[in-house]
């Protein structure tokens, strides 16, 4: 497998994400996330809907910024981490939590980033499954 540059991203995947507190409580969100090119990189835009038991679906977005180096900042700019090309581990500070990542590009077009987040307030294992829209 070679290692995934910029451009393998492009265009529009479906998404499936489990949540999973580590109270045993479950969130899923089934969407859409596009990257598409900005000029410098890639703008990435995720909409979905998520599922809590017990709760009306809610609409939810988010949005990132990827540059060639695969790295991925926030949408107001500050580094978030950087995309291992071929897969493997990543992490992020966020004070005052920790956000240790994987990427699983084993069965490249579709692939799981998997966080998992631990914090004084957060405590919960984060999978989202890509595979490019259509297929």
């Amino acid at each position: 497998m070679r290692p995934r540059r910029l451009q393998d991203f492009e265009g529009a995947w479906a998404f499936t994400r489990e949540v999973v507190e580590a109270d045993g409580r479950r969130a899923t969100v089934t969407g859409r996330a596009v990257w598409r090119c900005d000029g410098a990189g890639l703008a990435y835009t995720e909409t979905g809907e998520m599922r809590i038991a017990g709760h009306a679906p809610m609409q939810v977005e988010r949005r990132y910024s990827w540059d060639s180096d695969l790295a991925v900042s926030f949408e107001d700019g500050r580094f978030f981490h950087h995309v291992p090309p071929e897969g493997g581990e990543t992490a992020h500070w966020c004070d005052p939590d920790q956000y240790d990542g994987a990427y699983d590009f084993g069965n490249w077009p579709e692939f799981t980033v998997t966080w998992r987040v631990r914090g004084p307030r957060k405590d919960y294992r984060m999978v989202t499954r890509y595979r490019p829209e259509g297929e």
